[in-house]
């Protein structure tokens, strides 16, 4: 039992020998009626079979609780988005870190944390909004720099030991970004992430602990004198869709079912892309018209409005991470489905009409900063332009299907990325329908104006631009903000090793072929949500725990309802759901306790 969690509820026994189910205590009291126990069909309910899903479950089943573990969709699909992810994490003061001789501190990482957050709404009023998220942000960094590496270790997962430098920042020490690198790819990306909790989950099958309802998709949580006491919602007919594919939404019968605690873990809005755009703040400029997208489907965000109906409180639904330099997927899985290009320092970046950004925005350095520029610009895209030898080192692409090297463990198809570009790049420079190839300048505008068809891209005004960028390569020393960054990339071991190309040229013809790359915004998380407190209770308009309530992983903005506050420092998405997941397990354990 992890004992800095606060028990959370009452127990079984307790609530059936108390007149009308009511024990008040001081600040952690929950009613269970006692007409909910005596028919409940299990002890806890979790909605959602996502990562943090699994984690709450597993926590719940070793606790010898009986859990219902539903989603809407089929069993293909256990795992949700972390199965398809990178598997990026974010540790402090790691073995791997200091194996790369990188000097870090849960000291460094709060004051990068606060410098990305920018939480301002509230962290001193327990009515605000940024109240909890500040504090599950405490309490994470200390998680991240503490037991989180030796837990996942202890469950068999493993790392790349290269550490990857994301988000580089804003270009001020307290400001956004990680002043070192911290973003750790697991050995397997996320499979190997879902894999020991899936792998607990279904061993408690096995001992009947847990009971999987697939393609149950909850249309309402059952409330009873306040408090949540069950689901109810319709029976989705069978479906054999692939992982990832969209399934049916063939009603086939209806079902409620009772338990004293429900623990939602549904995930976010990504795939509905009328919600993104419902919730997107002014300070990112107008919505994208045209945007792909970063997760399937049933990433709906149905489960935000219903949990809101029960009583819980949604905040700073504003929040949200959208990339930048999306592709649109030659082979896809689901509908729209986009790929992220995961930059090295060194490709120039234009705007659709082919002036250079600004910084901070360059490649790998300040995602939502360089959104704004793009919406800023009156287009939906943008433009890399870059070299052969800068994508062969620099890029890498988002997700575990993208990488199958790492994701199979291929120790000689990963050693395979020193002397030739990684076959899935070269792939999506094949047939993707966003890159253009040529030999010589003038080629390759002549194709980047015939793919948009608009002819914005002047040749004489972005060879102006390249050439000057190209001068300040001639001297160790420069005044270009994004060299001083490939210089300051090459300083660090891992960049050096496998993702920053040396200092050229980008007219340097022993570079070639030259290459563009049309970007798309990707739409990715949520980072508000369902507020909870410490123990992933949630929370109403009051602040109040609402009787039976938890919530973790992305609906809950992987804590208190924005952890990350504005920005992320990347590879605390899966991290969020795994330590969410596991407190709200904890929590929901205790308060089931007979």
């Amino acid at each position: 039992m992890d004992n800095s969690v606060p028990p959370a509820g009452i127990t079984r026994r307790r609530a059936l020998t108390v007149a009308g189910g009511v024990l008040a205590t001081a600040a952690l009291a929950q009613t269970f009626p006692a007409s909910a126990a005596e028919s409940q069909d299990a002890d806890a309910i979790v909605v959602g079979h996502g990562l943090a899903g699994l984690v709450a479950t597993a926590e719940l089943a070793a606790a010898g609780r009986k859990v219902l573990l539903l989603d809407q969709e089929p069993e293909a699909s256990l795992g949700g988005q972390a199965f398809w992810s990178f598997g990026g994490l974010f540790f402090v003061d790691s073995d791997e870190q200091r194996l790369m001789g990188i000097k870090d501190s849960k000291e460094l990482a709060w004051q990068d944390w606060l410098g990305a957050a920018g939480f301002d709404r509230g962290i001193d009023d327990a009515g605000g909004q940024d109240h909890w998220a500040y504090k599950w942000a405490e309490a994470y960094v200390d998680f991240a720099s503490g037991e989180k590496r030796s837990w996942l270790a202890g469950l068999g997962v493993q790392w790349f030991p290269i550490v990857g430098w994301a988000e580089r920042g804003g270009g001020l020490a307290d400001g956004h970004g990680n002043s070192v690198p911290r973003f750790h790819v697991t050995w397997g990306t996320g499979p190997a992430v879902v894999e020991p909790f899936e792998k607990k989950v279904r061993a408690a099958v096995s001992a009947g602990n847990v009971t999987f309802k697939f393609r149950h998709r909850v249309d309402e949580l059952v409330t009873t004198g306040g408090a949540v006491t069950g689901v109810r919602g319709a029976v989705l007919e069978p479906s054999s869709a692939a992982r990832g594919k969209p399934s049916s939404r063939t009603v086939v019968g209806d079902f409620e079912l009772r338990a004293p605690v429900v623990v939602v873990t549904s995930g976010g809005i990504g795939a509905n892309h009328d919600l993104v755009r419902q919730n997107w703040p002014a300070r990112l400029g107008t919505p994208p018209k045209f945007m792909v997208t970063g997760v399937p489907a049933h990433v709906d965000g149905r489960m935000l409005a219903i949990t809101e109906k029960a009583g819980g409180r949604i905040v700073n639904p504003d929040r949200m991470w959208h990339y930048t330099e999306g592709l649109r997927n030659y082979d896809p899985i689901w509908p729209n489905h986009g790929i992220r290009i995961l930059p090295g320092p060194s490709s120039m970046w234009f705007d659709a009409k082919g002036r250079r950004f600004n910084t901070p925005d360059i490649p790998g350095y300040d995602t939502l900063h360089t959104l704004k520029s793009i919406t800023d610009s009156g287009y939906d895209y943008s433009w890399f332009v870059t070299t052969q030898k800068i994508i062969a080192k620099e890029f890498a692409l988002s997700g575990s299907e993208q990488n199958p090297d790492l994701t199979n463990k291929d120790i000689w198809k990963l050693l395979s990325r020193i002397w030739q570009t990684p076959e899935p790049i070269e792939r999506f420079k094949e047939k993707g329908e966003d890159f253009v190839v040529a030999s010589t300048l003038s080629e390759l505008v002549a194709g980047m104006n015939k793919l948009t068809g608009d002819g914005l891209i002047d040749l004489a005004d972005l060879k102006r631009q390249i050439d000057a960028r190209d001068r300040e390569i001639d001297n160790p020393y420069t005044k270009d903000v994004q060299v001083m960054g490939i210089r300051n990339a090459l300083n660090y071991p891992g960049d050096s090793l496998s993702r920053t190309a040396s200092a050229h040229k980008i007219l340097d013809t022993s570079a070639g072929p030259l290459i563009a790359v049309r970007l798309n915004v990707l739409t990715r998380k949520t980072l508000g949500g369902l507020q909870t407190d410490l123990s992933g209770r949630v929370l109403d308009s009051s602040g109040s725990p609402v009787p039976g309530l938890y919530a973790a992983g992305e609906v809950a903005g992987f804590g208190g309802g924005g952890v990350h506050g504005y920005r992320s420092l990347e590879g605390t998405f899966l991290g969020g759901c795994l330590f969410s997941g596991r407190r709200a397990g904890r929590a929901a354990a205790e308060a089931t306790a007979t």
